[in-house]
């Protein structure tokens, strides 16, 4: 990426801020769209903020990206997406407005650049009868994000066969974890709680995932980017390391040495639960050469410990946790 021009859609989200400081520190020039009126996201970009060109752009706009046209990035990460799964059976409009219209906005819009890298998710499986899900498997996207996430994919598809676009990449990132990331996605959330001793309350917990640590992610988007030849398969990144939700739970409170009451078979299932989730990723390691250079337990060891200091700067002078 050194010298590169490098365009991050998403880029004040959790994984497209650690995506855009790694291409910093590899020496691309990176450019990014962000939505300026939402200062709490672009917090993750404070740090990073003068070393970037920002485009102020909202991807459901396609007028609005006409500027960062002018960038002429050659490589387009294009991460932004309406990414909560449950919040997305109540704002299917909105979710189908960025995910689906805004791929294809941001996909036509720099058509001529050398590589387009789209950031799908494992979502789009579904519940599957068999694991590890591997990509010749047939999506069955079962809720909104999911589906609107499938119709990005279609379209990359669609372009790629009718418009020559071999530049366009499409990956399948499975469960990020990490520093920056959102209270609302589990790994933090249990983390939240268990250090300041609130009670963590789940389901029974039978459901398994796996979870991959941010930079690995990064590692496998970077590495898409660079290959030189075309790429027109869809490719898994994921470490295939299965835990069940159960586990996740007591593994974190061990590790944060919690007083928090933990309540676990207290919620019910999702009606649309996924069972079992996690992806052969044969086809990253041997097309890309892609290996996950932190394994889980450290990963969880650097979360824990980033939220640790996290959570004690947001503490007022009476030692009360920030509003």
């Amino acid at each position: 990426m050194n010298g590169r021009r490098v365009l991050v859609t998403g880029a004040s989200g959790f994984i497209g801020h650690h995506l855009v400081h790694r291409l910093l520190d590899a020496g691309a020039v990176v450019a990014i769209t962000t939505r300026i009126g939402n200062p709490m996201r672009n917090e993750r970009l404070r740090s990073m903020w003068d070393r970037v060109q920002v485009f102020e752009a909202d991807i459901r706009n396609r007028g609005a990206l006409s500027a960062a046209r002018g960038f002429n990035p050659e490589v387009v990460f294009h991460l932004a997406a309406y990414n909560h799964v449950g919040q997305s059976f109540t704002q299917v409009e909105e979710c189908f407005d960025v995910n689906a219209k805004g791929t294809a906005n941001v996909v036509d819009t720099f058509t001529e650049a050398q590589r387009i890298v789209y950031i799908s998710t494992s979502e789009v499986y579904g519940d599957q009868p068999m694991v590890p899900f591997v990509e010749t498997m047939a999506p069955q996207p079962i809720s909104p994000y999911a589906i609107t996430k499938f119709a990005g994919e279609l379209y990359c598809r669609l372009k790629q066969r009718t418009a020559n676009c071999p530049s366009l990449v499409v990956i399948r990132p499975f469960n990020a974890f990490g520093p920056y990331q959102s209270s609302k996605a589990i790994i933090p959330e249990i983390i939240i709680n268990c250090l300041l001793g609130r009670p963590v309350v789940a389901t029974a917990g039978r459901q398994t995932r796996e979870f991959n640590y941010v930079e690995n992610l990064v590692d496998g988007f970077i590495k898409a980017a660079a290959y030189p030849g075309e790429i027109n398969e869809v490719i898994n990144l994921g470490a295939a390391e299965e835990i069940s939700i159960h586990d996740l739970i007591l593994k974190i409170a061990q590790l944060t040495e919690t007083s928090s009451k933990i309540s676990i078979g207290a919620l019910p299932y999702r009606p649309t639960e996924i069972w079992r989730m996690y992806c052969d990723s044969s086809r990253a390691r041997e097309l890309l050469g892609w290996r996950p250079a932190i394994d889980f337990e450290q990963g969880l060891r650097l979360t824990v410990q980033w939220f640790r200091t996290y959570l004690e700067t947001c503490r007022d002078a009476d030692g009360q946790l920030a509003t």
